[in-house]
């Protein structure tokens, strides 16, 4: 036996017939950097969940990410693979669809796994042919699937955070690493697609030492010392993190991380201090409005909170969520307003999106609101609402988006200055502190602070608002201070960066921005791989659906 595990084709963000060009491929640029211009981070991430499957089975296994319609049209037709697994998200329906049936129409013996936040479509069942489909975690379900035993441990893969990482243009190494703890959120808030998909929270690194190890790993096999932490709310397990912090005491092997977390658990620490000593540089937290309308946030003081962790050199992203129930063409500048003022790093501004499968699309099915013949692909959050809303139409929904990034955008200055602020902050706030923990970090917020200060001059030439200037006036001052004065080498590769990145505004200006995240092919082969295993048997039979057109797949 052999498994394909793809992620759907490209190409992303462009009008095709299964593309919105409102939707790119880069989280960064498309949710929350978005109307920065050339200070907007370009960076891809890999599916993680494929190469985690694919770490955790004995069957040989490839992983297909981001591949053309013609490279996986090409591993369906090479007579290789007895499962194809297609992992996606509910705007990437059309597009597993079609490789669905590409599969039936060139393969029919291959058997066909389903999996992903996208296989709670409605009527799924009679929309694409599959054999197996996997709503939740999938490494028991793929372990079931092909004999082995579904309690085995897991083993983590080691693998880039990210990819095909710029700034202004300039090439970023890419040398961080991806962590995933767990899956889902105990929290479970009405509109969250993950807490609802995988029904709680499913742990897969219990222990400090589970994540100390893994960090070892990735430092010993491929110099890695730099984490995104892929889990809902990393602390929300506390003893997890404090013996974490004593591992890397104990050892004087220090990592550094960026997590979720939701306000209640960091007001739960005694001190902020110990996300420091923890090595925590970024933290993603959901404040979702302004009002106290989620339990998480109850009795927050979110200027506050925010301040304390940018003054000890952690960059924080806070996420907002507009055109709720409450809000009217007044009432939503509140919010948005709300956002701005708390002068985070980053700001993510998401519109209130039913997905499948979660209480907010219940509710609002069962209140006729949801507006069910807009096509899958439009509904992402980042253009139009696809629900009826008493005070916004479509078009609205739009114009209040935009309208929001850009004025945070105008009052903040971009998100890579202010960035270079908190690590500042940081630096001054960790370098004489009375831990030696917090201040051995301070050596790690002096790398980044400068690695960035080469981004200096392309900013003062490119700025766009007075924001900027000012930012660049702060940062200037604080480096003649904390560190002193560029050398002539330094300014020399300063003079190249702006020169780099003025040709990418050039080039932008004239071809579009658009960038789709390189292909990549993995291949997993264990000598342990059960060529006789018992297959489970599919749930249901193959539903067999009209072969798409070629033009029409070559077009997407």
């Amino acid at each position: 036996m052999h498994l394909l595990l793809t992620s759907v084709f490209g190409p992303f963000g462009v009008d095709t017939a299964f593309n919105s060009r409102f939707n790119k491929m880069e989280l960064f640029h498309n949710q929350v950097t978005r109307e920065q211009g050339i200070f907007s981070y370009r960076f891809n991430h890999p599916s993680f969940g494929l190469y985690l499957m694919a770490e955790n089975l004995r069957v040989p296994t490839t992983v297909l990410d981001f591949p053309t319609f013609e490279k996986f049209q090409a591993e369906v037709k090479s007579g290789k693979y007895t499962h194809i697994g297609i992992s996606f998200i509910v705007p990437n329906f059309e597009k597993a669809r079609a490789m669905a049936m590409t599969i039936r129409r060139e393969a029919p013996e291959i058997k066909i796994i389903l999996g992903g936040h996208g296989t709670t479509a409605p009527g799924i069942e009679d929309l694409i042919p599959f054999d197996h489909l996997c709503k939740g975690e999938g490494v028991r379900f793929m372990r079931e699937i092909f004999g082995e035993d579904p309690d085995r441990p897991i083993r983590h893969p080691l693998i880039n955070g990210s990819y095909n990482r710029k700034l202004m243009g300039v090439p970023i190494p890419d040398n961080t690493g991806i962590i995933v703890p767990g899956v889902g959120c105990p929290n479970k808030c009405r509109f969250c697609a993950t807490s609802h998909f995988f029904g709680g929270y499913t742990p897969y690194l219990t222990t400090g030492r589970e994540v100390f190890d893994l960090c070892c790993r990735y430092e010993d096999e491929k110099g890695i010392t730099d984490f995104g932490v892929l889990d809902e709310n990393f602390m929300k397990l506390p003893q997890r993190a404090v013996e974490l912090v004593e591992l890397m005491e104990k050892h004087q092997r220090f990592f550094t991380f960026g997590i979720f977390s939701s306000a209640e658990t960091l007001m739960a620490l005694p001190s902020l201090d110990f996300l420091v000593r923890l090595g925590i540089g970024f933290i993603w937290m959901g404040v979702e409005s302004k009002q106290e309308c989620y339990e998480k946030n109850a009795g927050v003081d979110f200027f506050k909170l925010v301040k304390d962790l940018r003054a000890r050199g952690i960059s924080v992203m806070t996420s907002l969520i507009l055109f709720d129930e409450r809000h009217t063409q007044e009432t939503i500048w509140e919010d948005i307003d709300f956002g701005v003022a708390l002068n985070s790093d980053y700001v993510q501004f998401m519109q209130l999106g039913p997905l499948p499968g979660t209480a907010l699309w219940d509710d609002y099915d069962r209140q006729g609101k949801l507006l069910k013949d807009i096509p899958y692909m439009e509904r992402h959050g980042q253009e139009k609402i696809w629900f009826t809303h008493p005070e916004f139409s479509r078009d609205d929904s739009r114009d209040f988006l935009v309208a929001a990034f850009k004025k945070d955008y105008t009052v903040n200055g971009p998100s890579l200055l202010r960035l270079f602020q908190t690590n500042l902050a940081g630096y001054r706030y960790a370098r004489n502190h009375e831990n030696a923990t917090v201040r051995l970090r301070a050596a790690a917020m002096l790398d980044q602070i400068n690695l960035m200060r080469h981004f200096l001059s392309a900013s003062a030439a490119l700025a766009e608002n007075e924001t900027t200037r000012t930012q660049l006036a702060d940062i200037h001052a604080q480096l003649r201070e904390l560190v002193g004065a560029p050398s002539l080498k330094e300014r020399a590769i300063n003079a190249a960066v702006a020169a780099i990145a003025a040709r990418q505004v050039l080039a932008d200006r004239l071809f579009g921005d658009d960038r789709q995240p390189p292909a990549r092919t993995t291949h997993y082969r264990v000598n342990l791989g059960l060529v006789g295993a018992k297959l489970k048997k599919p749930a249901r039979p193959p539903v067999f659906l009209p072969s798409p057109s070629n033009a029409l797949l070559r077009n997407g």
